[in-house]
């Protein structure tokens, strides 16, 4: 018999080779409905596939993120099933799950191609297809007869993967008559696939190698249920509709430029008052956490960057080096910025009193990405990082990561990021080789992260194995409001570089030890954090960071002189807008000030003249009604003094 321990701690028995759906369905008849694959001490396995040992089990369902991830890779089979009767031919390269749906690449010979028309026809195959209820059946195969199968079918992609597997590892999938190269796992058949859309059309280098053939890259999604779809395509639309790139552009806060280059955006005045109410705001709270200001080049010498390791990692494939008149002299445009920090650490001698050292800057940075990864301001060639370094005795790790993660939730707080989870990632316990520094700095490390973010009351995973080799490290991954995920955030622990740049403080021995780095961004860059956050808010900013606060709207050129009045005092008051002197009808002004989304709109005509007055206008909203100017800067401050109360909470 077998003890199967289910997620709750209970234990029950089943006979030698039960699968996954006996499981479920010993719970419950729904559940085993519903089940679309088991986890067996970890792994993802087949709903059907034989327990042949006493293990923790956990049913997955379609609501499970590994629940997803099968019903997609099951998916991803559907779509080159189709693809191979409707395209026969066609050659297959991989077609994994992906966070959502799916994709396959493939390469559909001379003379042949796909478009976004052609969708239709493969979604009605693959429905057509999925109706038929074939089961997903896994099968071990040799490594001699997997490459026979896909040398009679002429599969060069499937031979090459192939080369790289141990014989004894290789398992095919079936449904139907397709079959696949394939680790699994899958549905427990087609049928669970009711709805289906394909989405868009991408080239795609075999291995991610641009030396290797461009194969056609086809993503798609799929559900359970119709309406879920529909859900689903309507978030596209909103996401259409908050797209940082149109907005920028709508709302004047950003362009490129082909002849400046691309990749490097140009800061228009409204996005510039954004990034420079944001840098302040992180500033002020650098300082009073005890961070010290430091500016460093833009370039630095060649040797610093071999030092520093980065060399190797960028250079190749980055900016080229800078000569100068002097022969033999090379500078490289600055990738990181943690090397000139080091090197400013470097310029006294340091005692153990004088830790932690905390140094922070906005410092740009430039790397050249492939002209095919470049988005908006998400991916760009030049980036601005509020990065800063701690150098701290290892005894302080502990106390200074749980300061960072301080930090980190009063940004979020803040800017109205409330849904998000901290990746803890550590060394591969069966692996140590691979990573510097010694298993006593190691454990301390680990564990210190542990500690703070259980103690901060943070909703962490842990990925074993996704550490830097220089250290482990906490990640923020956080959902904007159409829950999607971006890794905002980082804080790295560092034994490398103190090594490479010889590092030291004077204990309280007299002993001569290295210092522990950590590495912190709460943005990770200005550029993708901004993208996020327009995203998030679609374009209408919390009040304390919009670039344009107020729009004072005259009715008629008569009331221009008292506009600029209102428009002088607010500013006064610090208080940042325009005052709209254009020939137009009031109604015009108010739809413009809308589509800009300032947060509120101040009309001046005879009645505010007389009285000394402004009637508001909230965006969104309409009308707040009519107030003094002095009341309104009153009831504008408490606004954003509530707000920032509320991020320090």
């Amino acid at each position: 018999m077998l003890n199967i321990t289910l997620p709750d701690g209970s234990v029950r028995q089943f006979v030698d080779g039960a699968t996954g759906y006996d499981v479920a369905a010993a719970i419950s008849e729904g559940l085993a409905r519903n089940a679309v694959g088991v986890r067996v001490d970890g792994e993802v396995r087949d709903l059907h596939r034989p327990i042949d040992q006493d293990a923790q089990v956990a049913i997955l369902t379609w609501n499970d993120a590994d629940g997803k991830m099968a019903f997609w890779h099951s998916s991803a089979h559907v779509l080159a099933e189709a693809l191979e009767a409707l395209y026969p031919g066609v050659k297959l390269g991989i077609g994994p799950a992906i966070e959502n749906g799916f994709y396959y690449d493939i390469d559909l010979g001379e003379g042949r191609m796909i478009s976004s028309e052609d969708f239709p026809e493969i979604e009605k195959k693959m429905l057509e297809l999925a109706r038929q209820k074939s089961k997903f059946e896994r099968r071990a195969v040799s490594k001699a007869d997997a490459i026979a199968y896909f040398t009679e079918k002429a599969d060069p992609y499937k031979l090459d993967l192939l080369q790289r597997l141990d014989d004894g590892t290789i398992t095919f999938y079936q449904q139907g008559n397709f079959v696949d190269l394939c680790r699994g796992p899958h549905l427990p058949d087609t049928a669970n696939i009711k709805a289906v859309k394909l989405l868009n059309i991408a080239g795609a280098y075999w291995r991610g190698d641009e030396k290797n053939k461009q194969l056609t890259r086809i993503y798609g999604i799929t559900f359970p249920k119709a309406k879920e779809l529909t859900e689903y395509l309507e978030k596209l639309e909103e996401a259409k509709r908050r797209d940082h790139r149109k907005l920028g552009k709508e709302l004047e806060l950003f362009a490129f430029s082909d002849k400046v280059g691309a990749g490097l955006p140009l800061w228009l005045p409204k996005g510039t008052m954004l990034r420079e109410k944001l840098e302040q705001f992180l500033r002020r709270a650098q300082i009073k956490a005890g961070y010290q200001p430091v500016v460093t080049p833009h370039i630095g010498s060649k040797e610093l960057y071999v030092t520093s390791g980065h060399y190797e990692k960028y250079g190749a494939d980055s900016f080229q080096p800078i000569k100068t008149p002097n022969p033999g002299e090379e500078f490289f445009l600055k990738p990181m910025n943690c090397p000139h920090h080091c090197e400013i650490y470097k310029t006294k001698p340091r005692s153990y009193r004088d830790l932690p050292v905390r140094l922070a800057e906005f410092g740009t940075v430039y790397r050249y990405e492939q002209s095919g990864e470049l988005h908006g301001l998400t991916r760009v060639r030049g980036f601005t990082q509020d990065d800063a370094h701690i150098f701290c005795r290892p005894d302080q790790v502990k106390e200074e990561f749980t300061k960072v993660i301080d930090l980190v939730l009063y940004v979020f707080r803040a800017l109205g990021f409330q849904d998000f989870t901290a990746q803890i990632s550590l060394r591969d316990p069966e692996n140590k080789a691979k990573y510097i520094g010694s298993d006593e700095n190691w454990d301390k490390a680990e564990q210190a992260i542990i500690e703070s973010a259980a103690e901060k009351g943070l909703t962490t995973v842990t990925e074993l194995g996704e550490a830097a080799f220089y250290g482990p490290k906490l990640d923020f991954m956080v959902r904007d409001a159409l829950g999607r995920k971006w890794q905002l955030g980082t804080v790295q622990v560092d034994y490398n570089l103190p090594e490479r740049f010889d590092l030291e403080y004077v204990a309280s021995d007299n002993s001569r030890q290295r210092p522990v780095m950590i590495h912190r961004a709460p943005f990770g860059s200005l550029e993708r954090f901004v993208a996020v956050l327009i995203e998030h808010c679609a374009g209408n900013f919390p009040l304390w960071l919009s670039p344009e606060q107020f729009a004072v709207l005259p009715i008629s050129e008569k009331y221009h002189d008292y506009a600029q009045q209102v428009y002088d005092r607010l500013m006064g008051a610090e208080l940042r807008g325009t005052v709209d002197h254009r020939d137009e009808k009031i109604g015009r002004k108010i739809r413009d000030a809308e589509v800009s989304k300032v947060p509120y709109m101040l009309i001046v005509g005879e009645k505010e003249q007389e009285n000394g007055i402004v009637s508001v206008r909230k965006h969104g909203e309409g009308d707040v009604g009519s107030m003094p100017i002095d009341s309104f800067i009153k009831s504008f401050e408490s606004q954003v003094a509530a707000m920032m109360d509320g991020a320090a909470e």
